[in-house]
């Protein structure tokens, strides 16, 4: 087994509540509570702030494929941007396309959903992405 790289970005005791509440915007907070719960029924983990800005549920060990260097990750989270809300599911894009073509208004990135506002997608669609993301192995 490889040696576990250490990342800046850790799991910390910060409330997570308290952060939702001290966002600005009306709506990411209330869609970030919203999101909170969907990712907590799918994963049955509790939320935790994983470095400032965002927010993960369980833990997982990845191994990148590339480097075969290890991190600790959690398994799904977001984080609540300026711009948009950045979902972090990891799984292989290109496998799941023709789920995302009927998510509704989004944009991708490396392991990442980018969406403007929870109303700009069909929820349904994006709890079975949280779901193949949790399920991926």
């Amino acid at each position: 087994m490889g040696k576990v790289a250490e990342i800046k970005t850790k799991e910390t005791n910060s409330s997570v509540d308290d952060f939702i509440n001290g966002l600005k915007d009306e709506k990411q907070r209330n869609d970030s509570f919203q999101l909170v719960k969907i990712m907590q029924n799918a994963s049955n983990e509790n939320p935790k702030m994983w470095g400032s800005s965002l927010i993960g549920f369980g833990i997982k060990r990845y191994k990148s494929p590339k480097t075969g260097r290890e991190v600790d990750w959690f398994k799904i989270g977001f984080s609540p941007r300026k711009a948009n809300l950045s979902i972090h599911l990891v799984f292989d894009l290109e496998a799941n396309a023709n789920i995302l073509k009927t998510l509704g208004k989004h944009k991708t990135g490396a392991g990442c959903l980018y969406i403007n506002k929870l109303d700009d997608v069909d929820l349904k669609v994006l709890e079975n992405l949280i779901a193949v993301a949790l399920n991926d192995k």
